[in-house]
C-alpha cells in the first residue's frame, strides 16, 4: 500500500528542524506533510564533545521529534529509508511501506568515510550515527585501551580533547594539516591544547588502509592498536546516488541556489547530503539553509516563486577544549578560554531550547 503526501521531509537534520520550528510558530503551508526520521530524536552534533567529557547528559543534546512535529502539525514517521525513486517521487522504507509525495526534501546528512580494512583485529567506531557511537563508546570505556582518531578537522580535535584523559594513550591522524581551512592562530592554539593533553598529532599522514591491528600510510605502518575512532570526511549514503538524482563525483546531490535538485526540481536537498558551491559540510551552513528552505517549501506548495540561498563567506567556529573552554575562529582572528566555552554552551543550549515544544 502506498501512502501519498503533498510534502515529505526525509531526515531530521538541522535545516528540517528549523523548517518545523518556523511552521510551529507561524502557519504552515497547506497539504499533507510528514517528517520521515530513522529515530524518534534528533541529536545536536555540537554538544557531542561536551557529552563525552561529562559536561552534558544525553537528554541535553536531543530534540524530541514528536513534540516538534505535533506543534508544526506535521506527521512523524519513524523508519530508516531503504530506497528512493526520484522519477516516481517514491520512498521505500525498511519496514516494507511505500511513501510518495508531490514534493520531497532531503536533509539526511552523510556517513563517515573509513579506510579499506583487512582483518578484524582493529575495532572501528564512527562518530555517526550518534546513538550507535555512544553505545560503542560505552563498551570501550569498560576496558580502556590506547586509541587512535582519524580526522584532523574540528570534530577530530574536539573529540581528542574530550577523550584524551579517558584512554591510556591517544593519537590523532590528519591527512593534511590540522584544522585545514581555519586560521593559523586557531591551529596553533589547538596544537598547544593537544600537547597539554598528551595527544600525539600526526599531520600530513593520510591513512591508506588498515591491516589487522596496523594503520598504514602509503605502505608504511604508522600505528598499532585495536581501537580506531573515525571522525574523518563525509561520505554520501548509497540510496540517494542510486535514486536517479544527479550527484557530484562523490555522490552528493547536486542542487541549485533555490536548494532544488538540478535534475529533479520537485526534490530539495540541504545539509551534508547536498552539493552546492560555497556551502561547506557543516551544521552552521545547514542551519542557515533552514529559513530559505522553509520559505521555498511553502512557496512550492502554493505555486509561488522561490528564493535563492547564498552561502555565507565566513562562519564562526567554536571548538570545545574538553575542560569547559573553547577556541574561537572568526575572520582569521583566534582566541580561547573559558569565556568562549560559556558562549558556546549558551549557543548550543539555545539551539536545543528553540526546537523544544
Amino acid at each position: 500500500m502506498t501512502h501519498h503526501y503533498d510534502l515529505l521531509l526525509i531526515g531530521a537534520g538541522h535545516a528540517h528542524l528549523g523548517v518545523l520550528r518556523r511552521w510551529a510558530l507561524v502557519e504552515r503551508p497547506p497539504g499533507r506533510i510528514a517528517l520521515l526520521s530513522a529515530g524518534p530524536v534528533a541529536w545536536y552534533s555540537g554538544m557531542l564533545p561536551g557529552l563525552l567529557a561529562g559536561r552534558h547528559s544525553a537528554a541535553d543534546c536531543q530534540v524530541e521529534l514528536q513534540a516538534l512535529c505535533r506543534a508544526a502539525k506535521v506527521e512523524l514517521i519513524i523508519s530508516p529509508v531503504e530506497s528512493l525513486s526520484a522519477a516516481q517521487q517514491q520512498v521505500q522504507l525498511d519496514d516494507g511501506r511505500t511513501l510518495d509525495a508531490s514534493w520531497l526534501s532531503l536533509n539526511v546528512g552523510a556517513q563517515i568515510s573509513a579506510p579499506p580494512q583487512q582483518g578484524e583485529a582493529m575495532q572501528l567506531l564512527a562518530v555517526k550515527p550518534f546513538d550507535k557511537f555512544l553505545a560503542g563508546w560505552q563498551q570501550w570505556q569498560a576496558t580502556p585501551q590506547p586509541m587512535a582518531i582519524l580526522g584532523g578537522g574540528a570534530a577530530g580535535v574536539e573529540l581528542a580533547l574530550a577523550l584524551a584523559d579517558k584512554v591510556p594513550h591517544l593519537s590523532l591522524f590528519c591527512a593534511g594539516h590540522l584544522l585545514d581551512g581555519l586560521s593559523p592562530g586557531l591551529r596553533l592554539r589547538a596544537l598547544g591544547h593537544l600537547r597539554q593533553h598528551r595527544v600525539e598529532v600526526r599531520e600530513d599522514c593520510p591513512i591508506s588502509r588498515i591491516e589487522n591491528d596496523c594503520l598504514l600510510s602509503a605502505n608504511a605502518p604508522v600505528w598499532r592498536g585495536q581501537r580506531l575512532l573515525l571522525a574523518s570526511g563525509a561520505k554520501a549514503f548509497a540510496w540517494p546516488q542510486h535514486s536517479g538524482l544527479g550527484c557530484d563525483e562523490r555522490g552528493f546531490v547536486l542542487i541549485a541556489p533555490t536548494l532544488q535538485s538540478y535534475t529533479h526540481p520537485t526534490i530539495f536537498a540541504v545539509g551534508d547530503c547536498a552539493s552546492l558551491p560555497g556551502a561547506r559540510k557543516s551544521g552552521v551552513y545547514a542551519v542557515r539553509q533552514g529559513p530559505v528552505l522553509a520559505t521555498n517549501l511553502s512557496a512550492a506548495l502554493r505555486g509561488l516563486p522561490l528564493k535563492r540561498y547564498r552561502p555565507q563567506r565566513q562562519s564562526l567556529a567554536l571548538l570545545a577544549t574538553g575542560d569547559g573552554g573553547a577556541l574561537l575562529d572568526w575572520h582569521g582572528y583566534s582566541a580561547g578560554g573559558q569565556l568562549y566555552g560559556r558562549w558556546k554552551d549558551f549557543l548550543d543550549k539555545g539551539f536545543i531550547q528553540r526546537h523544544r515544544f
